[in-house]
């Protein structure tokens, strides 16, 4: 019979000591210590702080500063540590000459003309924003230039890089090769090759990435397609047609909350708006002829939308969730890709078709300069620009 009581005794201690725990941590009500007739107050009870759940998201990828807004990091003026010294410079690659012209905002002078590779497209920002690459579409190389100095090194091979981004975590340059019909995952610094992606679309172009940078939505010019890449698995989930015949999807832009993608449609005449995590049938926003460049303003309020088959620029409120101006360039033009300024007071876009570079006021729509530059003037750059890190393009900071 002892042995068979030693258990049933020690399980009983036991559970008085758990019990005994349990009520040091009650919380004060009428089953705490006190009303129980221990002696003295009651200790407050301890109470371990909330820590709140990561946020799911791409491994490695910085949180972002605000869940609600994905660009609370691109504030006016609002430098990182990296680039504050970085002379103020708009890059612009000129297609048809070879070059990149280095305008100076405060004169909306060229002060320099750096001799590149064959058919230059965009002027994009390294993740780390340190380097600005060139890419040299059919010269199948990248020129890195440094914004510290202004001076360009020696070319990487790259073939077909006609737009460049990078993952949220820094992980992988994504080159969009729009003849090979490939998205090509490479180093970030060497750019040596890590992951070919065939694609049965064609002409890849444009991408953004999702609040989470858990994938990201990439236009096809020439086949009126939207895909959608998983990231980390670095493999296309979903493709889709747009409704619209003869459509040409350029720019993409997600929404600052997180919850709305952006496809800008040069044929379409608008902007195509869909759910990037339901990748379902987007809707068209009309904008203007020529729909082709999407930038968001320094609050996060507004988005400029060039329509470059008409020389204007929309504007497009978010909180309203419709167009609330157009802005007439002067002249006409073909206003296309570009950025906007640290400060936010002006939007640069390139004039494709017109050799010159338009800045226009952000508050007013004036056209401030036009600047002549060489021919076919694509992708620009202003830089340094707010921001912790690039995703790519002319300038997508996060």
């Amino acid at each position: 019979m002892t042995n068979n009581r030693l258990p049933h005794r020690a399980t009983v201690l036991a559970a008085g000591l758990v019990l005994a725990a349990l009520a040091g941590c009650g919380s004060g009500g009428k089953d705490a210590p006190e009303a129980q007739g221990s002696k003295g107050p009651a200790r407050p009870a301890k109470v371990a702080p909330a820590v709140p759940a990561a946020p799911p998201g791409l491994a490695g990828m910085p949180p972002l500063l605000d869940p609600n807004d994905v660009y609370a990091a691109d504030r006016p003026n609002l430098l990182s540590p990296v680039v504050k010294d970085f002379p103020s410079r708009v890059y612009v690659p000129n297609t048809n000459s070879n070059t990149v012209s280095v305008i100076d905002p405060a004169t909306y002078k060229v002060i320099d003309t750096i001799p590149v590779g064959v058919q230059p497209q965009h002027v994009v920002p390294s993740w780390d924003m340190k380097t600005l690459w060139v890419n040299n579409n059919r010269g199948h190389t990248l020129t890195p230039i440094n914004p510290a100095t202004g001076e360009a090194g020696e070319p990487v091979e790259v073939h077909d890089p006609y737009n460049l981004y990078f993952t949220p975590n820094g992980k992988y340059a994504v080159v969009m090769a729009s003849m090979d019909r490939e998205l090509v995952f490479r180093d970030p610094h060497t750019m040596n090759r890590v992951k070919t992606v065939p694609v049965t679309c064609f002409g890849v172009n444009h991408a953004d990435f999702s609040a989470d940078g858990r994938y990201f939505i990439v236009s096809c010019e020439f086949s009126g397609e939207l895909l959608k890449v998983d990231t980390e698995k670095m493999e296309v989930v979903g493709q889709q047609k747009l409704p619209f015949e003869g459509a040409m999807p350029q720019d993409v832009k997600i929404s600052p909350d997180g919850k709305t993608f952006y496809v800008a449609d040069m044929m379409a005449h608008g902007m195509w708006v869909l759910s990037g995590d339901k990748f379902d049938t987007p809707k068209l926003l009309p904008t203007g002829k020529g729909c082709h460049g999407l930038y968001v303003s320094r609050d996060s309020k507004e988005m400029y939308v060039s329509n470059r088959g008409e020389g204007s620029v929309s504007v497009f409120d978010f909180k309203q969730n419709r167009l609330t101006k157009k802005w007439e360039l002067p002249d006409g033009g073909s206003p296309d890709m570009g950025g906007v300024s640290a400060d936010g007071k002006v939007l640069w876009l390139s004039g494709r078709y017109n050799s010159e570079v338009y800045a226009i006021d952000t508050t007013t729509g004036e056209q401030l300069a036009k600047i002549p530059v060489g021919g076919g003037p694509h992708g620009l750059a202003v830089y340094p620009q707010p921001g912790r890190y690039s995703l790519g393009h002319t300038g997508i900071f996060r």
